[in-house]
């Protein structure tokens, strides 16, 4: 039998003896995705950092309500509002989540000093070879590079709580140097444009550091770069449940390195069904475009949505990208802080239309989705951050990077909640359903 045969065989056989009815789900109470009936997360931890609210329970029962989303208590919208950018909220935002309490001044400025001293990447990890292969996928090298700086890292096995708070903090501050650096040379090896890579500078923040090293120009506005910081911080955290944060802190709680956990995060927030949706968004609203004409009408919007429902458009899944969330209902604050921060540079970027499109696609789509399967359904922060980054001139190979290096503060913060307050190895259990059998030698089976 041909190699390939063999494999068509093999996952038959794999398809069939793996087969798990549904209703066996509910038969043994199993909550499937960690997902309860009401479609609510299971309870697996306790937090003091972000809570993320989408409903309330009120008399045992599920109501949806406005989308909150809050940073030890405060408001992300109130943070966004009245925030000084100097130059960088998100760096205060990462003081928070880290330690509990807004920065006074002097806190902040040596935060801020902290990092940028640690911008540079270690002595020879520029020159490695790493760096300098080819990478399919920039997040897969952001994996790849993580675990690099192990070997950079004398003290990489030690796990207590001080040590991992200043590993994270170098790795924060060395992400964006990877990131660019690794797109540079990805972009040079697709189409032979060669630029030296850049120096870092110490004197910026992170998101105007960012925009530094990737325009060879190095000149970027204030209000570019004030949209990255606002993107930074509303992806910095998102709770403990969301899969990244979760796959990190379960690694993690087998007492490992925290290089191995964030690699962990990183391949996680790698996936279309988390952060890499907002890369499937573009697409889709790009197609939608091309197909439609920029100036489309609600009822054309409604002919290509049902389509793309029924398996019949854009990539065939059936699947809208960027509407629709697993705790947020009725709206996600993210998306609208988004919303407004793009309107305010829409016509700085000559996107205006384009703006004014996806937010009548998104109302049509959200009008269908609620005439046709009950309940309420809302755009999500995925819905407009690639269209943010497109504003502020960032390469689509560099959404789902610029997410990893936001999210990292918070996958540092519930990393070092867990081991403070918890400190045991994460191990749900599963239903065994099989039969059980006896074993049969190898020359006596048919």
């Amino acid at each position: 039998m041909k190699k390939e045969d063999i494999l068509v065989e093999l996952y038959k056989q794999a398809a069939v003896d793996n087969d798990i009815p549904a209703e066996l789900y509910k038969k043994y109470d199993v909550k499937k995705g960690l997902r309860n009936e009401n479609k609510t997360g299971v309870l697996v931890g306790l937090t003091r950092i972000c809570d993320v609210v989408g409903y309330e329970m009120i008399d045992g029962k599920k109501v949806d309500i406005p989308g909150k989303l809050y940073y030890r208590g405060i408001d992300i919208k109130d943070i966004v509002a009245n925030c000084d950018f100097h130059p960088g909220t998100y760096e205060e935002v990462c003081y928070l989540l880290l330690f509990g309490k807004l920065p006074t001044k002097e806190q902040y400025n040596d935060f801020c000093s902290y990092l940028r001293e640690n911008y540079q990447l270690p002595e020879n990890f520029r020159n490695s070879t790493l760096l300098n292969l080819p990478a399919q996928n920039l997040m897969n090298k952001i994996q790849r590079a993580l675990l690099l700086l192990y070997e950079y890292d004398f003290l990489a096995e030690d796990i207590s709580g001080e040590n991992t708070l200043l590993q994270g903090l170098n790795i924060m501050a060395h992400l964006p140097t990877i990131a660019i650096y690794s797109y540079l040379n990805l972009r040079q090896s697709k189409t032979g444009i060669t630029r030296e890579m850049p120096e870092v500078n110490t004197t910026m923040g992170i998101a105007e550091n960012i925009l530094y090293l990737l325009r060879e120009d190095h000149t970027f506005s204030k209000a570019e770069a004030e949209l990255l910081d606002i993107i930074m911080t509303i992806h910095a955290d998102h709770g403990g449940g969301n899969n990244s944060t979760f796959a990190n802190v379960v690694v993690s709680s087998t007492d490992t390195d925290l290089y191995s956990a964030l690699a962990a995060a990183v391949g996680s927030l790698k996936g279309p069904k988390h952060g890499g949706a907002n890369e499937k968004v573009c697409a889709m609203m790009n197609d939608a475009i091309l197909s439609l004409g920029i100036n489309a009408k609600p009822d054309q919007m409604q002919d290509y949505i049902v389509k793309l429902l029924n398996r019949d458009g854009f990539d065939n899944s059936g699947l809208f990208y960027g509407i629709g969330h697993a705790v947020y209902t009725q709206s996600d604050p993210r998306a609208e802080i988004l919303f407004d921060c793009c309107k305010n540079l829409a016509t700085a970027a000559m996107l205006q239309d384009k703006l004014a499109f996806y937010h009548q696609f998104a109302q049509v789509a959200i009008d269908h989705l609620q005439a046709t399967k009950g309940g309420y359904f809302c755009a999500n922060v995925d819905f407009y951050s690639g269209l943010a980054y497109e504003m502020i001139g960032i390469p689509s190979e560099l959404y789902l990077p610029i997410f990893a290096i936001s999210r990292t503060v918070g996958w540092l913060a519930h990393n070092l909640e867990n081991k403070l307050y918890s400190n045991r190895i994460i191990r749900p259990a599963t239903k065994y359903i099989g039969e059980y059998i006896s074993y049969t030698k190898l020359m006596e089976r048919e």
